[in-house]
């Protein structure tokens, strides 16, 4: 194997040639030989979310092992093309390379850039030149449709934003919010299963249109909601265990005294811990 088991510490070149007898269509692993963009297309999703636990979890060790795996990723999908003579891991390097030098001409050119806005806007019109999207439409069809949908539902929000099509406040935003709601509830009463999915689509996806002018992310602020919404779960789970009982046992009006004991409980919490951090930084600051 070319001493690669000797080795202690390994660079990009190990990675690929790892990767190329994976691969090898005779002596190669009888799983990875096998693989296409497919059957590892969600493998790739999967690993660039444990990336982003990482970071939430600020693990340095994990974070590390995690882009090991993001980088392995790669160079499969790219050995993959090698094999086809579609194009080499040198390829991509060298695109990714072009892109950033052309992007930058603050950096590599004589552009003018002086702030983190203005650098990202450029970075925008650069590549709106680059990918030839000439009009509005094409702006919106260019966000990409694998994006997780409520992520890509405020992208394209935002971009018809940028061309003027938004509402004037937040305050807009929610009335039409409101308005779909109201739209839902009718959908629910008359029984239409299609209209129904419709109208929930259009609740959400102004759900996150409102994000926009809260200045918040809606696939955080849902994230957020689902975690907690466990621990509130969980709260209402040991609630029922101290009176010797499983929450599958119980009633649907039992299920939901718990539950507003559960989050009566965090709330406290939340307020308890208000107060102490006031009265902590108020001393701090006297």
């Amino acid at each position: 194997m070319n001493g690669l088991t000797q080795k202690e510490r390994y660079n990009m070149e190990d990675l690929l040639e790892i990767v190329a007898l994976l691969r090898d269509p005779e002596n190669g692993c009888p799983w990875d030989k096998v693989q296409t963009h497919t059957s590892i297309r969600k493998n790739f999703i999967e690993e660039t979310y444990e990336v982003a636990d990482a970071i939430d979890l600020a693990d340095a060790s994990l974070l590390c092992e995690e882009l090991g795996d993001v980088l392995l990723q790669v160079a499969l999908h790219t050995r993959m093309e090698e094999e086809q003579g579609a194009f080499t891991f040198g390829d991509v390097c060298t695109g990714i390379c072009k892109k950033l030098i052309y992007r930058h001409p603050h950096i590599f050119g004589d552009a003018g850039v002086q702030t983190p806005d203005e650098a990202l806007q450029n970075w925008e019109a650069l590549k709106r030149r680059e990918k030839h999207r000439e009009g509005a439409g094409d702006d919106l069809d260019s966000v990409p449709a694998a994006l997780p949908a409520l992520m890509r539902s405020r992208k394209v929000a935002k971009r018809a934003a940028d061309h003027g099509f938004t509402y004037p406040d937040a305050q807009a935003a929610i009335a039409d919010l409101e308005q779909e709601l109201t739209e839902l509830k009718q959908a629910v009463a008359q029984g239409s299963a299609d209209v129904q999915q419709e109208e929930l689509g259009d609740v959400l996806f102004s759900a996150a249109n409102v994000s926009r002018f809260l200045d918040c992310d809606a696939e955080e602020a849902l994230d957020a909601a689902t975690v907690k919404f466990v621990r509130r779960f969980r709260e209402m789970e040991r609630l029922a265990a101290q009176q010797g009982c499983a929450v599958d046992d119980l009633s649907a009006a039992e299920l939901d005294k718990l539950w507003k004991r559960a989050k009566e409980v965090f709330t406290s919490a939340n307020r308890a811990l208000k107060t102490y951090t006031q009265s902590l930084f108020g001393g701090l600051l006297q």
